[in-house]
């Protein structure tokens, strides 16, 4: 019997000789475990892939007579600000009595509202007065607006031409023939029928506006069939006292608004 020391035989048994040829080493029979990789869930970024993760039974609900039904979340010691930071002086005690104060603190109210009301107020009067001011007619015819004539420096039996708003304005000093002419007109024949003391307040003088009443010609004094006046644009005739009496004109020449102040001076307009 061969006796080997044990370590020797350790060594022999670890090894394999074949045919005198030493080998290498052997591994051992013990496979080693492997390393399991589990793949992460896909992410869900498809309507698809999101249905599929909703339920899909009807929701229940259980209980039992020993179970706990009911859970209770709530507590008492939430802290509520008092917002002294932003409460007057007067509120800020809760023994204050409100009433007392309730002048003082609308008081600043009231200033805002008043001087708010007070800027607004002036703001529309402004722009009220620039729409008036652009609406209403210039200043030089406001000052042509009226016009006062001194009736003494127009000879008898002559007539004075000037402008009036734009217009020519027609003052004739009558002679007592041509009223008393005029005067006798039987008004029936008249186109458009006004007797001579409605058109002159003053028989002495007569006032009118010298544009033809057909298509606003300038008519000519002292002229035309019945002496009075003559429109040369298309032949209608007026007498002594601006009455159509012959020609295309529809209407007696106008007379404007005037009135005197004496015996000499008048005021038209």
């Amino acid at each position: 019997m061969i006796m080997l020391p044990k370590s020797q035989l350790i060594q022999a048994v670890s090894r394999a000789v074949s045919r005198g040829t030493p080998a290498s080493s052997v591994l051992p029979d013990v496979t080693p475990p492997l390393k399991v990789v589990v793949e992460p869930p896909p992410k869900k970024l498809t309507n698809y892939s999101l249905a599929l993760s909703t339920p899909n039974s009807a929701i229940t609900s259980s209980c039992s007579i020993a179970g706990v039904s009911q859970v209770r979340w709530a507590h008492t010691d939430l802290k509520v600000p008092d917002f002294s930071n932003y409460r007057r002086d007067q509120t800020k005690s809760s023994s204050a009595n409100a009433v007392e104060s309730d002048g003082i603190r609308k008081m600043t109210s009231y200033l805002l509202v008043g001087a708010g009301a007070v800027a607004a107020t002036y703001t529309a009067k402004a722009v009220v007065r620039g729409i008036v001011g652009n609406l209403s007619p210039a200043a030089d015819v406001v000052a042509l607006a009226k016009v006062e004539v001194k009736l003494s420096d127009i000879p008898e039996g002559r007539s004075m031409k000037m402008k009036w708003r734009g217009k020519p304005l027609f003052i004739r000093h009558r002679t007592d023939e041509e009223i008393e002419a005029e005067a006798q007109v039987d008004i029936s024949t008249l186109r458009h029928p006004e007797t001579d003391l409605d058109r002159a307040k003053n028989p002495k003088f007569l006032i009118l506006i010298g544009v033809c009443t057909h298509l606003g010609c300038v008519p000519i004094a002292d002229a035309g069939d019945f002496g009075g006046y003559y429109c040369p644009c298309h032949g209608s005739h007026y007498d002594g006292s601006g009455r159509i009496r012959k020609g295309p004109a529809p209407f007696n020449l106008e007379v404007p608004p005037y009135e005197f102040l004496d015996e000499n001076v008048v005021v038209v307009g």
